[in-house]
């Protein structure tokens, strides 16, 4: 399928700035194609667009934008895409009825819809079955089942949103391989957007740049991003303990199999933690855990005397203190930031937790939100919900930090932004614990590595 945009851009009906403009791009049928730019530029707008899921009365577009030489909505069942949010795409509690969902609502025969199933499943190395709950699934594993699901229906044009940032090496390469499966009799168009360029840099056609001011610049596949910048760290000692998990499990309800296998932890002041391992084994589990969110069904997590100076029953674990007391002294980001935001206006949202404007403006400044005060938080791109949480995590000056996928959705401008603020947040009285897959937020932040073993038993 050819795709081809003239002049196109579109602006969202409650902002004034443009979240794209000035695009002009032709994608031959067959070719595959990375965009990519700054965080905010307008790439996941494009995607929408293209698979013809921009209403256009929710905004102001401008130009030509054709699939197949037709507008994206009479196209749309030749279109499969995956959104940068999997759990927005999951539309079934269980996995194999998830992926069968696209194949049966575009007509396929019955007799050729679970072989299809199947096969989508095992090319992206989703090994659980299809009984598996969705609910139960972790980040990545999600990732790879709305991935299967775009696949399953064999789409002349496939549209995916950073499908590897939520994925373990591992898995990303495995992904990256059942892409390159998918569109390599060239019967297919692929539009990829991801910031990990180098390694879809030998699978792709060429690169495209979207660029913050409109427009876009074409680089050739022996381009190469300038590396990020990394802070210069301060080493300190090890200091009081503020928080520990003693052998904590949890064991998701109605599930036969453990989410996370029994766990030691142990954040002290003036150390970060980094918390790795392949999907599946538990990692955010674990930081709901810790982070005082979700109480663990095996063994139990507790606070030091640093950490519950002030509160009325200090003896009660995390997961029991009021809402007011928990935020003050654990910072939290979530794997899907939108689940924790609050208010309407992305100002609101830090000065619930900042009691101070000033401080509210520096990390909005610092972490390139500054102009988008006054926009609603579920309006922003998937790189800056991921900021502005990071944000409100570390407004209310918490002692540890707690953070899910910190960078996840960055481009190198804005992930070295957001490591050199949490390396200011390493000084000898906070504890961090950062879940990641991103070995240079490992190399350039961690102090001791948690990396959490093979894929709990299904």
């Amino acid at each position: 399928m050819a795709v081809r945009l003239a002049g196109w851009g579109f602006r969202h009906a409650t902002r004034r700035a443009w979240a794209v403009r000035d695009v002009d791009l032709t994608v031959a049928p067959g070719e595959r194609v990375l965009l990519t730019g700054a965080s905010g530029a307008g790439k996941s707008t494009l995607l929408r667009a293209l698979a013809g899921l921009l209403d256009p009365e929710a905004g102001d577009p401008t130009g030509e934008l054709t699939v197949d030489g037709a507008v994206p909505d009479r196209r749309r069942q030749r279109v499969g895409m995956v959104f940068q949010d999997p759990d927005s795409q999951l539309v079934m509690t269980r996995a194999g009825d998830d992926v069968a969902f696209g194949l049966e609502n575009t007509g396929t025969p019955p007799a050729l819809i679970w072989p299809a199933v199947d096969a989508a499943l095992d090319a992206v190395g989703f090994d659980l079955g299809r009984d598996r709950a969705t609910a139960a699934l972790s980040g990545g594993q999600k990732q790879r089942l709305v991935l299967a699901g775009a696949l399953a229906s064999r789409p002349g044009l496939l549209l995916l949103d950073e499908p590897t940032a939520q994925l373990d090496p591992d898995g990303a390469a495995q992904v990256r391989t059942a892409v390159l499966r998918a569109v390599d009799a060239r019967d297919a168009t692929l539009v990829v957007v991801d910031h990990d360029v180098e390694s879809w840099l030998p699978l792709v056609d060429r690169v495209v740049e979207l660029l913050p001011g409109g427009g876009t610049v074409e680089h050739g596949r022996d381009w190469r991003p300038a590396p990020p910048r990394l802070p210069v760290r301060q080493q300190h000692s090890p200091g009081e303990q503020l928080l520990a998990a003693e052998a904590a499990g949890y064991t998701h309800r109605g599930s036969d199999s453990p989410g996370l296998l029994p766990t030691d932890v142990v954040l002290r002041a003036g150390r970060t933690l980094a918390v790795t391992g392949p999907n599946g084994t538990g990692k955010s589990t674990l930081a709901l855990l810790l982070a005082g969110l979700r109480a663990p069904t095996t063994g139990r997590v507790t606070a030091g005397a640093a950490l519950t100076a002030g509160l009325r029953r200090p003896e009660r674990p995390p997961h029991r203190w009021r809402a007011g007391e928990l935020v003050q002294r654990i910072g939290t980001v979530f794997q899907q930031p939108e689940h924790q935001f609050l208010t309407g206006r992305v100002r609101d949202e830090l000065a619930l937790g900042a009691g101070d404007t000033a401080r509210a403006g520096e990390l909005m400044e610092r972490l390139g939100l500054a102009a988008l005060a006054e926009a609603n938080p579920f309006t922003l791109s998937g790189g800056q919900q991921r900021r502005l949480s990071v944000a409100t995590a570390l407004a209310t000056d918490p002692r540890v930090l707690v953070l899910d996928e910190p960078t996840f959705g960055q481009d190198r401008e804005t992930w070295a932004e957001l490591v050199a603020l949490l390396a200011e947040q390493q000084d000898g009285d906070r504890a961090l614990c950062l879940v990641t897959h991103d070995a240079g937020v490992v190399t350039a932040l961690a102090d001791d590595v948690l990396a959490l073993g093979s894929t709990v038993p299904a």
